[in-house]
Parts: C-alpha cells; structure tokens; sequence
C-alpha cells in the first residue's frame, strides 16, 4: 500500500475540547504524526473509549506542565521539529506562552501556526472564551431552533465543533499546499464563529439581501418550495415510539407518485392539495392528512416505499439505528474498531473521504496522557534518561 498522505507531516496539538482534536484527528487518519501535548496530568483511568477515544485516535500524547519554564522549552523545541503547530484557545494564550506565530517563526521560519480560536485574532471580542453553543447563540443557530412553545432550543450535540474541526483541517491543508509550492509557512487565523456564520444558509441571505431577520424555519423548507415537507411520526418498533420520516415533495410529478404509493386516498384528490401552490398555502390540513399515513407504516417500511417511487424519504435515525441497524454504514463498513491494551476493543466512527489509492486508516486507540514522552522526550528531543528523569522531578513533565 502506498503511503498515507500525510505521511512525514508532524503536528504539534495543543487543541481540547471537541473542535480542535476533531481537526487533528482527521490529520492524523490521513497519516500526519499527531502529537498531542497535554497540560496536566490525566485522570484516573483510561480515556480510550468513548467521545475521548474517538477524539484522539491515531495521536501521540505528552504531559508537559506548561506553567514550568522548562515545559515552555520542551514545546518550543518540539515546535522547531514540527510542520504545524495547531490550537484551539481563544487569541490571547499561546501569546502568553511565547508560542504565537511572530514567535515560533524565529524558531522554524516555515512554521505553519493554525489558531482555531473562537473569535478570531482581531476585532474588539477577539478575547472572548467560546463553546460550541456560545457560538451556536451567536451566529443565529440557536434562535432558528426552536420547540413547540417557540423557545430557542438549539442542538443537542456541538454542530459549532464539527464546521469549526472540519474547516480547521482544511485550511491546515491549503497551508501545507502553499509551503510545498513556496517553502513558505504562514498564520491561519481560522474564526470558528465566522466557519459557523458561512453555514448558516437562507437566513443569512434573508438579512444580507433582504434586510430581514428569518423566522424559524420549523420543519419547512428553506431551499425550494416543497409540500408535503416535514417530519411525520411512525409506528412505534418494539418497545420505542419515538419513530419518524422526514420526506419532502418539491414537483407535481413527485406528488403523483407520492399519493400514488399512498394508494390515492380520498383527500389526496380534494382541489385544495391539486397544485404546490396550493399544497403550501393549506399545509396544516395536509401534514395531519400525511401522519395518518405514517403512524400506520413503520419508519424504514415507508422510507423504502417512497424511495422506490423516487421520494426523498428518510428515517429519523437514533442512536441505536446508526451503530446497529443502518444497513449503508454497515455494507461499507464505516464503524472502525480499535484494540486496546487490555485485549477488548472499542469502536469509532470511520473516514468519511475514501481515497482509492491512499486511504485513511485507524491504527492506535487514544493515547493514555504521557504515554508518549519516552519517544517525544528521548527519540526526538534527544533527552537522556537522566534528563528525563530531572524534568519529571522539577515538574516540568508528567509521567
């Protein structure tokens, strides 16, 4: 097998939380050296299942006390032997480090430095701490996600993380690009605000051309005219009835076939459903048309019915259907598993970019915190055992 692509890129890892590892991890899958530096000891325990084990896969792990002038010198030499160093904390803390862009360029002028801050690097919040769901309130995520009593719900889960992990990875790809067409490293200062704001789709168009905040989009939709469009409840499965399908019908010719699948019901023939125009303006009347039908289908029964009548139908997915029941991510094998020491192995979600001829790979569980400082300390650094030992003492380092 050919090599990874990112074969002989190291990456010095500064990122926590979900963002930044999401960014490294891709790197990592693609075959970059990953290590991750890590600013206290760990905890009790193994991190290698789980959220952190999916997170870190692939990486090396170093325990350096960055609060120790020492630890400062073990990162900036670490730096020096680094293609990108990567972060995830708002602008202000590698400055304080003495491990900024202006710095570390002294150390390796073709340094590539990706600082995922919230914010970004300018403007007057460019020292605000940021989540993920700060973020999601800022740039209007939040307030477009609405429950039933039209209060801002927002997502269960970081969507901010992902855009911000995913856009972080690419743009530390363009900037390897570029070095490799120029020899030259730069400063990606990457706003995980502004990768959200660029997502946020017709609402942002509504205020930038029209003027005009949107309202919540609920469950219409928001690229093309489209009716019946929504979320229909299902017939419960087994013990959970808590089913769904989302479908949508944007042609006169999909909603031919659509009530043909529902065997022409007497409704479906009524003047006020016979055009878009009309199915849109009298909605209300037919989703509770719709979710007649649906309570009596079960959710991947209907789903096939209407895909084969060319539908845009889907389940609802939980948790259970996508890590055991999903019959696509199954046949292409998309859960990856990793070994762990103990013999057990635990699974992780997969690479969603196939490449033909260099595919990414899940090699190594999570790291343990530290459990790389022998290779990182000795190998790289150079550091004897005894030095390594007085590092340890002086707190510079954790074991």
């Amino acid at each position: 097998m050919a090599p990874l692509p990112l074969a002989g890129i190291r990456v010095l890892d500064f990122t926590w939380v979900v963002a930044g590892p999401v960014a490294t991890r891709l790197l990592a899958d693609f075959g970059a050296e990953v290590i991750k530096l890590e600013r206290k000891p760990g905890p009790p325990g193994s991190r290698q299942t789980g959220l952190q084990g999916d997170l870190h896969r692939n990486k090396r792990s170093i325990a350096v006390n960055m609060a120790h002038p020492r630890g400062v010198e073990i990162a900036r030499r670490l730096a020096a032997l680094s293609d990108v160093v990567i972060d995830n904390f708002s602008a202000r803390v590698m400055r304080s480090w003495g491990m900024d862009y202006a710095s570390l360029q002294a150390v390796k002028p073709d340094i590539i430095c990706v600082s995922m801050s919230g914010l970004g690097h300018s403007g007057p919040r460019a020292n605000y701490v940021s989540y993920g769901p700060t973020l999601q309130a800022l740039s209007g995520f939040t307030l477009l996600m609405r429950d039933s009593s039209d209060a801002p719900v927002g997502y269960g889960y970081s969507y901010a993380d992902m855009v911000g992990g995913y856009t972080g990875a690419l743009a530390t790809l363009m900037a390897l690009r570029y070095r490799q067409r120029t020899g030259c490293g730069q400063f990606v200062d990457l706003a995980q605000f502004e990768a959200l704001v660029s997502v946020i789709g017709p609402s942002l168009l509504e205020i930038a051309v029209n003027g005009r905040p949107s309202a919540p989009p609920y469950y219409r939709s928001q690229e093309m005219p489209a009716a019946p469009h929504g979320v229909y409840r299902c017939r419960a499965r087994d013990d959970d009835d808590d089913r769904w399908i989302a479908l949508s019908v944007q042609s006169q010719a999909e909603w031919e076939r659509f009530v043909k699948v529902l065997e022409t019901p007497a409704w479906s023939r009524e003047p006020r459903f016979q055009t878009l125009y009309l199915r849109m303006k009298n909605q209300a009347e037919l989703d509770r048309h719709i979710e007649e039908w649906t309570r009596a289908q079960v959710a991947e029964e209907a789903m096939a019915l209407l895909q084969r009548a060319g539908i845009a139908a889907g389940v609802v997915n939980n948790g259970a259907d996508l890590c055991a029941r999903n019959p696509q991510l199954g046949a292409r094998e998309f859960w990856g598993r990793v070994p762990l020491p103990d013999g057990s192995s635990t699974q992780v979600t997969g690479i969603p970019a196939r490449l033909s001829r260099t595919p990414g790979t899940i090699r190594t569980p999570s790291p343990l915190i530290g459990s790389a400082n022998e290779y990182v300390l000795g190998e790289l650094l150079g550091y004897d055992a005894a030095a390594r030992a007085r590092l340890i003492d002086d707190g510079a380092v954790w074991a």
